[in-house]
């Protein structure tokens, strides 16, 4: 005859697994922080790393903090020459962001749009507006998560591939948007 646990018994027969398991984790956590040095050593070399050969790796460029700070600076620069209120990010290959500089003034929703745009050109290693020609043939592609097919996003490239992305918001067009990241990349060179 199989039996049915109620909700209540379920939960707490869980709880009780959970505190069994945290107190057997504290335990050897304790027990080890307490043996000798002799033996802790003896258990870390029973559990070699595993090594990756050259042809199992990878690996990329990408932009130090200071060129992407001085990317990000250039890019509001000239973007305050033109009395324009914008937020400028700068995004390294992956997407993550490397850092934000919101202009004196600029709106709320720039934030979120230029970290968008410079994901956006990254991640299709061409600027934005390019980007929003295809959604005529491609109208899901403004479906991605974290994209923003408009004007304003650049990638920075090393030998043709794309290292980061720059995104300015904030200007009344995205033009402006793109006239102002483009000075950013501009200053990498």
């Amino acid at each position: 005859m199989k039996q049915t646990l109620s909700r209540r018994a379920r939960l707490a027969t869980g709880g009780a697994v959970l505190a069994a398991v945290a107190a057997g984790t504290f335990g050897t956590v304790a027990a080890n922080a307490s043996a000798p040095e002799a033996a802790q050593d003896s258990a870390v070399s029973a559990a070699p790393a595993a090594a990756a050969g050259q042809r199992d790796t990878t690996t990329s460029t990408h932009l130090t903090i200071d060129a992407a700070t001085e990317a990000a600076q250039a890019a509001l620069k000239a973007a305050e020459k033109e009395g324009q209120r914008v937020t400028v990010a700068v995004v390294d290959r992956n997407g993550n962001t490397i850092l934000t500089l919101r202009g004196d003034g600029a709106g709320p929703q720039s934030y979120e749009s230029a970290e968008k745009k410079a994901y956006t050109a990254v991640s299709w290693n061409a600027p934005t507006s390019e980007l929003e020609g295809r959604l005529e043939n491609a109208p899901n592609l403004k479906d991605i998560p974290g994209t923003l097919f408009l004007g304003g996003g650049v990638p920075v490239t090393a030998g043709k591939a794309p290292i980061a992305g720059i995104g300015v918001a904030g200007a009344p067009s995205g033009t402006l948007d793109e006239k102002f990241a483009r000075a950013g990349a501009a200053a990498l060179n």
